[in-house]
């Protein structure tokens, strides 16, 4: 689908608002994230089967909490309490990590860090939905998604300066986490007002059968789609441990998810620009095949130039992507069951991250890195076909 006019009027200031908590959390989380991989591997033992179990696990659990999130939020008619009360927890679980001497209490520090997502996630996105103008949709996810970004840059570059400055101490940057976490509450709480929404009938379970029969099979298509589309991207833990197998010495590694998301960054808001004026699915194709380009320079290599274009495309492809899925959701989707819609498209994403980061794990330690990037790419073909068959078949 693609809108008819291009936007006209300025983005509305709560969706400034919102991105810049997704800025601060972001700082907060990918400053843990960036380094989380390793310290797991170096520090705690771990195996890689177990990282990817532990990331799978804690990703997967935060997108099928937002079916229960976004289903509350269409029952209630508030989404904001909700993203307050899931900001708040990945807040916060931040101490948790700086005090994890064993996998077992990091594993429940992420879990409660991903419910918190989970919870505040289909709200949130269904609450931009709501403040959006219809034709500002794409640029307002693209918005949220390049100011998301721009705190997963800025996150990994903190913990790469500090690790140099501490040498190598983990556990203080993990506390110095704590401190944006609490501003992206703050912000949250101050800074964005949800539009009043008069009830226009008792209040009614969203996830009834009469209610997800209103879901048109356009939008079952974009729940598909997402989900196979998921197989090919697990978690980015895995470019890490890619560019660390390759030598790129501990405090270094944050540069990966800086390099990866200075691209996803700077694209997300053309590209969900872009998103409002020409068809979805063909920009859906272009960004899996900067995925599959990406997985063929990391199969090949894991050290110089392609490693690091590899990176970079991964970023690209998110940029494409993942602001593009959101926006295919909220024009498919009724009004009313919008966070229903999130929460339901996001269960099954959930599903296909927790297989796509577990079988990921298990062929790194099995088969070796490049067989997972292979993989992915296998994933990406895959999808890319269901693409092409879905405009056929519409002719």
């Amino acid at each position: 689908m693609q809108a008819v006019n291009p936007p006209s009027k300025r983005l509305p200031a709560s969706i400034w608002a919102l991105g810049f908590v997704s800025l601060l959390m972001d700082i907060s989380s990918e400053m843990i994230h960036s380094l989380l991989p390793v310290f797991m591997v170096t520090v705690l033992g771990a195996s890689m089967l177990t990282v990817g179990l532990i990331e799978g696990a804690a990703e997967a659990t935060a997108l099928i909490v937002k079916v229960f999130s976004g289903a509350l939020s269409d029952f209630w008619g508030k989404r904001k309490p909700l993203a307050l009360l899931g900001y708040s927890m990945g807040a916060l679980s931040k101490p948790l990590f700086a005090l994890s001497s064993t996998t077992c209490l990091l594993f429940s520090a992420r879990m409660i860090d991903r419910v918190g997502k989970g919870i505040r996630g289909a709200p949130r996105d269904a609450l931009i939905a709501d403040i959006a103008p219809p034709d500002q949709r794409g640029a307002a996810f693209g918005l949220r998604q390049s100011l998301d970004t721009v705190g997963a840059v800025l996150g990994p570059l903190l913990a790469l300066g500090l690790m140099l400055l501490w040498a190598n101490d983990f556990r203080a940057v993990f506390w110095v986490a704590v401190i944006p976490g609490v501003l992206a509450v703050l912000v949250l709480l101050l800074g964005v007002r949800e539009p009043d929404k008069p009830l226009s009938g008792p209040r009614i379970n969203p996830i009834q059968r009469a209610n997800l029969k209103r879901l048109r099979p356009a939008y079952w298509w974009v729940v598909g789609i997402g989900a196979v589309f998921t197989l090919a991207r697990f978690s980015e833990a895995f470019l890490v441990l890619r560019a660390q197998q390759g030598g790129l010495a501990l405090a270094w590694t944050p540069l990966v998810l800086i390099s990866m998301n200075l691209i996803y960054a700077a694209g997300a808001y053309p590209f969900g620009k872009l998103a409002d004026r020409m068809s979805h699915t063909t920009l859906l194709a272009w960004g899996l095949v900067a995925l599959i380009a990406a997985d063929a320079l990391l199969a090949w290599r894991n050290q110089g130039a392609v490693l690091w274009a590899g990176i970079a495309l991964w970023g690209l492809h998110m940029a494409m992507t993942q602001g593009l899925l959101a926006t295919m959701v909220a024009d498919t989707a009724p009004d009313d069951l919008r966070g229903t819609a999130y929460g339901f498209f996001n269960l099954m994403s959930g599903l296909a991250l927790l297989l796509a980061s577990v079988v990921a794990g298990l062929l790194w330690d099995q088969l070796g890195a490049s067989v997972t990037f292979i993989a992915s790419a296998v994933f990406s073909a895959v999808t890319l076909v269901l693409l092409w068959w879905r405009r056929i078949s519409s002719n």
